[in-house]
């Protein structure tokens, strides 16, 4: 019905998705309001963002919140209730919020804030929304916010990537004056895991593992905000390694990728998808992973945990929770966590103290499992010493899976994890996953930039003069249009080098030029 703002474009096609993911799309009985994401990928080409600092921010943000530049995540606010003047007899209607972060606390508290009101006042109140938010600071990681709307402030901190991972977030927020007092949200982004996982937390290792394979799985949930809360837990808890593979926290039949999932002829795509629709049930029985989950209460003993059952046993109609795969784990379970969370549900102990430990576990699980591979391709990078400043830089070693394994041996995931099982065939999986080639690149993108930069070092600490002495014109003019070359792209790329190196580079690339016969002089300052 309504776009706002109105110059936001979309294509008929990301319209017509938007629809569809906006309302639960198997029948639901409940009345009231219910909230939900989902997140779409877009069409039509690269448009342009408003957003020019876009490097810089996911420069600086932890790469699982970076800004998508392919999908749009939505957050949804449906309210259904009963109406005698619509024809249908119920009053049916969704508002949305788009975006490219994922922030999911911050956008459905938000949206928590506005739907009831514009249910009530319509498009006037999102007017009046919009002015505010419009006013709103961009987000810097590292930074705390206070974003007023509505007569409220929210106060949230935007994650940074030097973060310690695991660390809680700052407590100390800054309170001065702040009247009315804020509304804080601990977590800009973290979702309640503890309660997501309620129904499976005895399988949390195995979860683990199909998330760090990047393995298809289909999330069955009865409502859209199951699905996408169980979705979104499952992709935050490879943290901080980030998830490369596709999501979707909510998938109707309507979507237009639902032909490319449900066909037979190929192998499902490594994707995690969250469905409610019953006849998914049909289409998606060839997928190899599959978690049926029912309505998630929160109640003061362990939940009833689901079983692993072979898919086999999927029936059409009537399928009971479980997790339908006949994957078998390469690690052990780990006894000693499912105790202490038991122990907290004996004690009462909060949701979010449950939560921090389902997260840290979560958090060291993954750390034991990247610190080798870390430690491995830093003894890549070439040595310091054979960075000399009129040589290109040396290349970074390539990455050798067997010399990887042989350094497990001594400094393996089980000097930090007492979790036994077979490492070693899990690391060879994973070196087949999308999450290993995303992981590679990032660091050898990181470390390319890194030589660069100690090369810009070198050739600041080098004698130009010298150098210069008994060298030909047309090398010392190719060796100016280098320096310039690796000039610009320190500055595009933003290398991690110090201004004045850069500044010193430029006055380097002057005093040669300087030393030149005057008609050079003239071709390169043209140049």
């Amino acid at each position: 019905q309504l776009v706002y703002p109105y110059d936001f474009r979309l294509t008929e096609k990301e319209k017509t998705s938007i629809c569809y993911l906006s309302f639960p799309d198997s029948y639901s009985g409940g009345l009231g309001d219910t909230q939900f994401s989902f997140r779409l990928r877009q069409s039509g080409g690269q448009r342009t963002t408003h957003y020019e600092d876009d490097g810089e921010y996911n420069r600086e943000a932890p790469l699982t919140l970076q800004r998508e530049s392919a999908h749009y995540f939505g957050y949804v606010y449906f309210r259904q209730v009963k109406d005698s003047s619509m024809k249908r007899g119920y009053f049916q209607k969704s508002l949305v919020l788009v975006s490219r972060l994922p922030y999911v606390n911050l956008f459905q508290s938000l949206l928590h804030l506005i739907a009831p009101e514009y249910f009530d006042k319509l498009e006037p109140c999102l007017e009046a929304v919009c002015n505010e938010i419009d006013q709103w600071p961009p987000p810097v990681p590292g930074q705390t916010l206070n974003l007023p709307v509505m007569g409220v402030v929210i106060q949230v901190r935007i994650p940074s990537r030097v973060d310690k991972p695991g660390s809680s977030p700052v407590k100390q927020f800054n309170q001065e004056n702040l009247l009315p007092a804020p509304l804080v949200l601990p977590s800009i982004h973290e979702l309640d895991l503890f309660r997501c996982f309620q129904p499976v937390l005895i399988h949390i290792q195995m979860l683990w593992e199909l998330m760090l394979l990047g393995e298809p799985i289909v999330v069955m949930a009865p409502s859209p905000t199951v699905s996408s809360e169980m979705v979104l837990a499952l992709t935050s808890c490879l943290a901080p390694l980030r998830y490369c593979c596709d999501y979707r926290p909510y998938f109707t039949i309507h979507d237009s990728e639902f032909k490319e999932y449900t066909t037979r002829t190929q192998a499902p795509p490594n994707i995690v998808v969250g469905v409610t629709n019953p006849f998914f049930i049909k289409t998606l029985q060839h997928w190899p992973h599959i978690l049926r989950v029912g309505e998630l209460r929160m109640s003061g003993d362990l939940p009833k945990q689901v079983k692993v059952k072979k898919l086999a046993k999927l029936k059409t109609l009537d399928t009971k929770p479980g997790i339908y795969t006949s994957y078998k784990t390469f690690l052990h379970k780990d006894k000693t966590l499912i105790k202490r969370l038991l122990k907290g549900i004996q004690r009462k102990r909060p949701s979010e103290v449950q939560s921090a430990l389902l997260r840290r576990h979560l958090l060291e699980l993954t750390q034991s499992f990247i610190i080798p591979l870390e430690h491995y391709i830093a003894s890549l990078m070439p040595l310091q010493r054979a960075i000399t400043p009129w040589k290109n830089p040396p290349q970074i070693r390539p990455f050798c899976q067997e010399d990887f394994m042989k350094t497990l041996e001594h400094a393996g995931p089980q000097l930090t994890c007492v979790l036994k099982g077979d490492w070693l065939g899990l690391y060879r999986r994973f070196f087949k996953s999308p999450n290993f080639d995303g992981w590679y690149r990032q660091r050898h993108k990181e470390m390319t930039q890194k030589l660069e930069a100690l090369h810009l070092e070198a050739i600041c600490e080098a004698n130009i003069v010298a150098w210069m002495k008994d060298k030909s014109e047309v090398e010392i003019v190719d060796l100016v249009l280098k320096l310039r070359e690796k000039l610009v792209r320190a500055r595009c790329q933003h290398l991690p080098v110090k201004e004045e190196t850069l500044q010193r580079v430029g006055l380097y690339i002057e005093t040669i030029i300087g030393s030149l016969p005057e008609d050079l002089q003239s071709v390169l300052h043209h140049h």
